[in-house]
């Protein structure tokens, strides 16, 4: 049976802040992406093999899904801010997995359409709820936890893409309805066990506590915010990085270089060796608001190298062109692994305490509105051909300029009508003022 401390689970070693319920939240999202990894690769298969939709059919489907599934960050948000998070990331668990269960009730296109619809809608809220409770239950160790959190899910999404590779080798109506029925028991799963998670304390709630003022939470909201708003414009952009690997890359091997197909499958893998490998011991850069803020330097930079060298891949022969697209993926994806950092740090410090939910919800929209976005750039700058790729790479720099000007700290008084935004630089507002009055990972 081996060593006490080898029969632990691996979660359980980890330095993990949040205590417990950060440990326990943390297997929540790996067995989430386990569910989504069995089912996402099998997915538009099942409408095309099992449903028989035609390839029009599936893409409505999938465009009706992705519009609506942008409202549900600001939706998760707004409600995060009224009700308990954990209560309220249950619901969305359920909702997912009633929403894909469903899909085995019929093979009409305009109702599965619809079952895939209203499953985009707690799918996309769920993200954000999940990043809420981790702001609250790491506090001034935010980055850290979503860092761990981040390696852990692609490890999980890899175990959930191979299980589903290996079951769809039978490639028979039950082996793609198995796949369905896994990943809804998986929501079932982390449903229980999220509601195994203590409430971590609210900011608003932390202040009223100490007997500071508390603004209703109506009375402060992201949509009138500027700089928060222009924040979340420049993080459409930023997310890019996404449908670059995912869609661009496997495009432009095959159509455009002389690197061997296979590569295409291999950029991803390097892709997330990368992000298990250096997330976590990269996170220490961006655990402060100035630290976040200077990430955004390489970020650019890295862009830029990227597509630099994806550029250059046109231009020679196999194993000119395999180097230099690997040196894109590396590049693109330290751009994607420092960026979440930066992100994930400067989306809560340029939050009010008070409407911390809703401003997590309106800064979610950016990853949706990616996603739509997304891969129509992806697919532009490979049609366009290899001088896109520089310009994009120069864009994609200029973006991180601006946001890099964007979020400085400023004692500027806010406009009527916009939230004032604390400066977590300032002292009685950082990461040792929210230590003080959120739990630190080892008192839990």
């Amino acid at each position: 049976m081996g060593s006490t401390s080898s029969r632990v689970p691996f979660v359980r070693r980890l330095a993990v802040p949040g205590g417990r319920d950060g440990r326990r939240m943390l297997v929540v999202a790996v067995v989430d992406k386990v569910g989504t990894g069995l089912w996402s690769g099998a997915a538009t298969l099942y409408f095309l093999y099992v449903a028989h939709l035609t390839v029009a059919e599936i893409g409505i489907l999938m465009g009706v899904s992705g519009i609506l599934g942008i409202a549900g960050p600001p939706l998760a948000g707004r409600l995060a801010d009224r009700f308990p998070v954990t209560r309220a990331l249950v619901v969305a668990q359920l909702a997912r997995g009633a929403a894909l269960l469903a899909l085995l009730t019929t093979r009409d296109p305009a109702l599965l359409t619809l079952f895939s619809a209203l499953g985009a809608l707690p799918d996309r809220a769920s993200s954000v709820l999940t990043k809420l409770f981790a702001a609250r239950i790491a506090g001034p160790h935010r980055v850290r936890y979503q860092a761990v959190q981040r390696t852990a899910v692609n490890i999980g999404w890899a175990v959930g893409a191979a299980g589903a590779a290996a079951v769809l080798t039978v490639g028979t109506t039950a082996s793609y309805q198995a796949l369905l029925v896994a990943n809804v028991a998986s929501y079932l799963v982390i449903a229980l066990l999220t509601l195994r998670c203590a409430e971590p304390p609210a900011p608003s709630r932390v202040v009223a506590a100490k007997g500071g003022p508390v603004a209703p939470v109506g009375g402060v909201t992201p949509w009138r915010d500027r700089r928060y708003l222009a924040f979340t414009g420049t993080e459409i952009w930023l997310f890019l990085d996404d449908s670059l690997l995912q869609v661009a890359f496997p495009l432009w091997i095959v159509h455009a270089t002389d690197a061997p197909v296979g590569l295409a499958p291999l950029v991803l893998v390097l892709n997330s060796v990368l992000v298990i490998a250096l997330q976590v011991p990269l996170s220490r850069f961006g655990e402060t608001r100035e630290g976040a803020r200077t990430l955004l330097l390489p970020v650019g930079a890295a862009f830029l190298t990227g597509g630099v060298a994806l550029a250059a891949s046109a231009g020679g022969g196999p194993w000119f062109a395999t180097c230099a697209v690997l040196v894109a993926a590396v590049a693109f994806s330290l751009a994607e692994i420092l960026h979440a950092l930066s992100s994930w740090e400067l989306s809560v410090a340029l939050a009010p305490d008070e409407a911390q939910g809703a401003y997590l919800g309106v800064h979610g929209l950016a990853q949706s509105a990616q996603r739509s976005l997304g891969p129509v750039v992806a697919g532009a700058a490979v049609s366009a051909g290899a001088f896109a790729w520089p310009v994009l790479g120069a864009t994609l720099m200029a973006v991180c300029l601006v946001q890099h000007r964007i979020v400085r700290p400023s004692a500027a008084p806010a406009s009527p009508g916009t939230a004032q935004v604390p400066d977590h630089d300032a002292p009685g507002t950082g990461p040792a003022h929210q230590a003080a009055t959120l739990p630190l990972p080892h008192e839990a």
